[in-house]
């Protein structure tokens, strides 16, 4: 019996360190996770607006050049199979 309530004593112990681990690990991670955050150089509002502006460009470009291609192979495709 004495063998038994040893071995559960050690399984308790084991889930507390295993527990103890993952929330130090936790730890550690968020730590370093803002510290690399802090090691970023973040861009101006300025910058930021700009690059917004460019990709609201880029965004209606394609999709006027996409839509324009849809339309003219979906035309091509009506002529060829009527």
């Amino acid at each position: 019996m004495a063998g038994k309530s040893t071995s559960n004593k050690k399984d308790t112990k084991g889930k507390n360190t295993k527990s103890r681990r993952s929330q130090k690990g936790i730890a550690k991670w968020w730590r370093e996770t803002v510290g690399e955050l802090r090691k970023v150089t973040w861009p101006t509002p300025k910058d930021a607006w700009q690059l917004t502006k460019v990709v609201l460009l880029v965004l209606v470009a394609m999709s006027a050049f996409l839509g324009a291609f849809d339309f003219l192979f979906s035309r091509l495709m009506g002529l060829i199979l009527s």
